[in-house]
């Protein structure tokens, strides 16, 4: 039923209120939501990264379950080297993938222009990070799911622990890896310079902590640079769910650690989403 337009409002009448249609009230969510279905969308095009995010970390780990296949298990080691090693780099893989695909991407909405568009709308920073954090968040945890299902059902991983608590400190290291990327990526000019933060940022991080050798054999210096690496605590994170059958109390401390580290430099990346030009 079609309704009848208004009537003008007779002289010395004040004019009838209008009525505000139920959609037509501001939504929040829209923004925030579009950012994350196009970058879900621009993945799911890119063939090579959708690869990259979900086939390389478990060829990864099976290269390293064949590494270690006939290494024989020392006496004083309660669990084989590919256990200890392989448990490890389920945390360090998804961060590594993911601080590389983030970086790169957003170097490159920053170089293509993308980035200078979207601050001129009225995109939000806020809207603009959450939407890049869950798009890469999604990828993440699917990247995480296939990387221990591949480890535990294929290669025979051993843990004390539930492997979903593995799933779960992979996605906040994949994460961190995201917030990290995010934030170098405003110190680069060009993808390849984006790249050249990994042996800065990256490398340091997985020598210290604790892969190669424990953190309590560190030299003491050593020791101090290793404990403000986030990717130390989510060894020892990695470690308590392969040591014990329950969550632990460490393990809560330091995935609560890694996922400050997180926020912090999510935070420190949104300083860096500025416009060049005025």
């Amino acid at each position: 039923m079609s309704t009848p337009p208004a009537q003008p409002a007779a002289p010395g009448h004040p004019a009838p209120a209008r009525t505000v249609s139920a959609t037509s009230g501001p939504r929040p969510l829209v923004p925030y939501l579009a950012t994350t279905g196009r970058i879900l969308r621009q993945l799911r095009n890119d063939r090579r990264t959708v690869a990259m995010i979900l086939v390389v970390p478990a060829l990864l780990m099976t290269l390293l379950y064949f590494i270690y296949q006939d290494v024989p298990v020392a006496p004083h080691q309660p669990v084989s080297l590919f256990d200890r090693v392989g448990m490890s780099m389920l945390g360090i893989l998804p961060f590594i993938v993911m601080f590389l695909i983030t970086a790169i991407a957003m170097q490159r909405e920053r170089t293509s222009g993308t980035l200078e568009r979207l601050l001129t709308t009225p995109l939000s920073k806020l809207d603009l990070l959450g939407g890049y954090g869950t798009a890469f968040s999604l990828a993440a945890a699917a990247q995480a799911a296939v990387a221990c299902l591949v480890s535990f059902g294929l290669l025979d991983l051993d843990a004390a622990g539930s492997p979903l608590w593995v799933v779960i400190i992979a996605i906040v290291d994949a994460v961190l890896g995201v917030a990290l990327g995010l934030l170098c990526s405003a110190f680069a000019r060009t993808e390849f310079q984006a790249v050249q933060f990994m042996p800065v940022v990256v490398a340091p991080q997985i020598f210290l902590c604790g892969l190669l050798v424990p953190r309590e054999q560190l030299p003491d210096w050593l020791q101090v640079i290793s404990n403000v690496m986030p990717l130390s605590y989510a060894v020892d994170a990695l470690h308590e769910v392969s040591v014990s059958a329950e969550p632990t109390g460490l393990m809560w401390r330091d995935l609560g650690i890694v996922a400050g580290f997180a926020a912090v430099a999510l935070c420190l990346g949104a300083a860096t989403l500025r416009r060049r030009t005025v």
